[in-house]
């Protein structure tokens, strides 16, 4: 499906979130930096995990939100909430003012719009697409994430730390013109049935409101096929997430300095900081080129046996690393997992729409990031673990996780296979 035959809702999103993601990722690398500097390497920590208790929770409820009240009216909230955010971020940075501990605040309140932004953003796209075309819409959509994710840092490296005041004030004018857009050219895509069926069923007042959300909650976690992907999810992240924790690491503690070409009569050496920088670089190409290909490639075959042989490589990759200390084959081990990465990229997303049903997608996409979410918590303890039983095992164990996570993806679409044989 290209992208000329999209829902004009869909076009509308795709530039104005591009520049959106671009300018938040012109902002966020730094303020760990900017925080370490104002309250302590301790404490920014400590303030940091608070910032994504927060976001996680607004998370959960953008999803309720999103099912209840509509895509439309979420997104369009949530991006104009966002610029507020931001214009109080730069406000708190400005000619007038500094204030790190008001600048705390409002970078929460811009994750935690941000988090109330997505749900809606992925229900959406499963709203309006028919079911053979998803994977490929949710592609395109990360490969502009990640597009983002590498052009925003490039820009910010220079302008957060020099004309901090005027780019926040920059992110804050292109969030509220993103919620102008949304308001102005999209519509509403949750059906006015389901909508009924909310304001029908509706809990009056914000206890009951919150008790319904803990039961809409409640019953998505008892669905034991979404269960188990979830659970997969988890045990997958300790591998992927590991390109910013364990990785970085070892390439620094394995490459002093090696020579990588040597070409006419000239030789181009790397260190273990620079070699992590070309892999990244790396990463990021092949996702903004084949994200797209690769998904595509991907809807041939079973997604039983692609969620599985996606594993299966992530546990290669881990593999592959402390095989050796050549450059090269840490190259190829990069690619192996990135390959690994793309193979599952949208059909994930895919699948959780389809495992939803329409009154639910909201929220069920919103639980579904508890697999990111916890996933992220304990993927640290594999820094301490280097030094229990190092790098081998580390790397070993890690990869262990990955194809476990395999397996029960097997289990899951067991169950799924079952499900959808008694409902025929």
């Amino acid at each position: 499906m290209k992208i000329r035959d999209w829902n004009r809702s869909l076009k509308v999103r795709l530039v104005g979130e591009f520049f959106m993601n671009t300018s938040f990722w012109m902002v966020f690398p730094f303020l760990a930096i900017y925080f370490a500097e104002e309250f302590g390497k301790g404490l920014a920590g400590l303030l940091l995990i608070v910032s994504q208790m927060f976001s996680v929770a607004a998370n959960l409820f953008g999803g309720y939100f999103a099912d209840r009240f509509g895509r439309k009216r979420m997104l369009v909230s949530a991006a104009v909430a966002q610029g507020f955010a931001f214009l109080l971020f730069a406000a708190a940075n400005s000619p007038w003012l500094s204030s790190p501990e008001l600048s705390f605040v409002a970078f929460t309140l811009a994750g935690m719009c941000g988090s109330l932004y997505w749900p809606a953003s992925q229900a959406m796209i499963a709203d309006v697409i028919p079911e053979k075309y998803r994977s490929d819409v949710f592609a395109v959509f990360y490969t502009t994430l990640n597009i983002a994710v590498v052009i925003g840092p490039l820009f910010g490296a220079v302008l957060f730390f020099s004309y901090r005041f005027e780019l926040l004030l920059a992110v804050a004018i292109i969030s509220m013109l993103l919620g102008l857009l949304l308001r102005l050219y999209t519509e509403e895509t949750l059906s006015a049935e389901v909508m009924d069926k909310w304001k029908e069923g509706g809990a009056t007042g914000w206890r009951g409101a919150l008790l319904s959300q803990v039961k809409d909650y409640g019953i998505i976690l008892k669905d034991r096929v979404f269960l188990l992907f979830v659970v997969a999810g988890v045990l997958g992240a300790q591998t992927f997430m590991q390109l910013d924790l364990v990785i970085p690491v070892y390439l620094k503690e394995t490459i002093d300095r090696q020579t990588i070409l040597d070409f006419l009569g000239r030789e181009w050496s790397v260190t273990g900081e620079t070699s992590f920088g070309i892999l990244l670089a790396e990463n990021g190409l092949i996702v903004a080129l084949l994200t797209v290909v690769i998904t595509r490639w991907m809807t041939k075959f079973p997604e039983k046996w692609v969620f599985f042989f996606s594993a299966v490589l992530f546990g290669l990759s881990m593999a592959i690393f402390p095989m050796t200390s050549w450059f090269w084959i840490f190259f190829v081990a990069m690619a192996v997992f990135t390959f690994a990465e793309l193979m599952i990229v949208g059909l994930q997303q895919s699948f959780i729409s389809k495992l939803a049903p329409e009154s639910m997608r909201g929220q069920y996409f919103a639980a579904a990031s508890l697999r990111y979410t916890i996933g992220r918590m304990i993927a640290p303890v594999s820094i301490p673990m280097t030094a229990w039983f190092g790098f081998g095992w580390t790397f070993i164990i890690l990869g262990a996780f990955a194809v476990l996570s395999g397996f029960v993806y097997l289990w899951m679409f067991h169950l799924y296979e079952k499900r959808a044989a008694i409902s025929a």
